[in-house]
């Protein structure tokens, strides 16, 4: 008999791809024209150019349960290894190539041992890593950004964001989204997304007692 749990959760996770896609490929077009310069640009993610993060999303959207445990076994259970090591995999010679590696990734639904609306997350806070430091603004969808913030606000998986907002509450002032008691945290979706995900910089676009607070959290592992 089928689980009917299992049923709902399947297709759950089969309507976040449409929504990966897209956001992949709004990604990719704003790209398209960038300088050489612009590309060497110091993105929202320590230590690396935007180049660097787009290669990231693409090593993601490339490995499997089983080639992902693979480069673990590799890196000896060193995660920080295997991300550096893959994202030097889909780096390529030149920029052009790099954007070009990550348009053949927009239609895939190849992934680590996580859930698509993790995936969904990490192209959302990635994608603004890399488009805040250029001065590129997207409008994304609001039931998009709702459905991560749905997703952070209770998991810890892959990036802290359920013990950063930890006694606070946070609540979108353009949006459904609320989770939290405490002290109030509020603003836009996309920046309450960002800052539980430890982008300080988004915290600027907060306001309420609590933003300080989650503001020193922000950076934390």
């Amino acid at each position: 008999m089928t689980d009917p749990a299992r049923t709902a959760d399947r297709d759950r996770q089969t309507g976040v791809w449409p929504l990966i896609r897209t956001e992949r490929a709004a990604l990719a077009a704003d790209l398209a024209e960038l300088t050489d310069q612009q590309w060497s640009t110091p993105s929202l993610c320590a230590g690396l150019s935007v180049r660097e993060v787009l290669a990231h999303l693409t090593a993601g959207a490339s490995l499997n349960a089983v080639s992902w445990m693979a480069g673990v076994i590799r890196c000896r259970f060193d995660f920080d290894k295997q991300v550096a090591m893959r994202l030097a995999e889909q780096l390529g010679a030149t920029p052009g190539e790099t954007l070009e590696r990550f348009r053949r990734i927009v239609p895939s639904t190849t992934k680590p041992p996580l859930p698509a609306i993790a995936m969904l997350g990490e192209t959302i806070v990635h994608a603004e890593d890399i488009r805040r430091p250029l001065g590129i603004r997207r409008e994304y969808p609001i039931d998009v950004v709702t459905r991560t913030a749905d997703y952070y606000q209770g998991s810890d998986l892959v990036v802290v964001a359920k013990g950063r907002i930890g006694g606070l509450g946070l609540v979108a002032d353009d949006g459904p989204f609320r989770t939290g008691s405490g002290p109030l945290v509020s603003g836009r979706t996309l920046s309450l997304v960002m800052s539980m995900t430890g982008r300080a910089s988004y915290c600027d676009d907060l306001e309420g007692d609590g933003v300080e607070l989650l503001r020193s959290r922000c950076g934390t592992a």
